[in-house]
């Protein structure tokens, strides 16, 4: 008869290690139904979010989802605004590039905002806010150079850009006025501020050319673009409006502190 000795150390570390899968696999599936309510509440508020629609998101006990979804689409935007180019570096075909982006710029919002101490407008509301925008840049995926003329891909990926571009200004637009329940006036100045200050930041490292060839999907742009020269304006505006935004900025924060001081 031939006898099996097994260390009783193996067999009952195999069991406690059999016994943790199995407590894990069992969880995973009693949480299924919650993570599948979460996803459908998630779809639901980004639907409404993108048209502008009334909706009270549950960040409280759901920020993890929001944000997780919102990270998920601006990783796939990345990606698709890259597939197709051809001189695109490796972090950039990986949609990186627009991960960083988002948070940065939630960061720069963050830091405009924070002077007027509103309770919904902390950094972590604003970077799912900023993430909940990026769906409508999946317009820059579309191969439009493979079915239309080099001159009309050129011009239909512009329209493209400033299609996202005035989407994205109006969802922060109806943000500042339904989360922070700033005026119309402050309204204006929070919304101007923050795009002076990029394109000009821009216009100063000389890297408004570039990202308007990247942003619309512009391989040869010229100087003497039409399209191209809109940006040269755009950058002009920026520049010479800047301070006087920073100026009204500044009475605005003013204004605040003092209304503050005096409650």
């Amino acid at each position: 008869m031939v006898v099996f000795r097994v260390p009783i150390r193996q067999v009952f570390g195999c069991s406690c290690v059999y016994t943790g899968l199995s407590l894990r696999v069992t969880r995973m599936i009693d949480q299924a139904p919650r993570l599948s309510a979460q996803l459908s509440r998630v779809l639901t508020d980004q639907i409404a979010f993108l048209f502008f629609r009334p909706f009270k998101p549950n960040l409280k006990d759901m920020w993890r989802a929001y944000l997780a979804w919102g990270l998920f689409t601006t990783w796939l935007v990345g990606i698709g605004r890259y597939w197709d180019h051809p001189k695109a570096h490796v972090w950039q075909y990986a949609g990186l590039g627009s991960v960083v982006y988002v948070f940065a710029l939630a960061v720069l919002l963050w830091l405009i905002l924070l002077p007027f101490k509103r309770e919904n407008l902390s950094y972590l509301n604003i970077l799912i806010f900023i993430t909940l925008t990026s769906l409508p840049a999946v317009f820059y995926a579309i191969p439009v150079e493979r079915f239309l003329s080099l001159q009309s891909a050129q011009t239909v990926n512009v329209w493209f850009l400033m299609i996202v571009a005035a989407w994205r200004v109006a969802l922060y637009v109806t943000f500042l006025r339904r989360v922070g329940r700033f005026s119309p006036v402050t309204v204006g100045v929070l919304t101007l501020l923050p795009l002076a200050l990029i394109v000009t930041t821009l216009t100063g490292l000389n890297l408004e050319h570039a990202v308007f060839q990247t942003m619309g999907g512009i391989r040869d742009a010229t100087p003497n673009d039409s399209a191209y020269g809109v940006m040269v304006v755009v950058s002009l505006l920026s520049v010479l409006s800047t301070p006087i935004l920073l100026i009204w900025y500044g009475f605005l924060v003013y204004a605040t502190m003092k209304n503050r001081g005096v409650e």
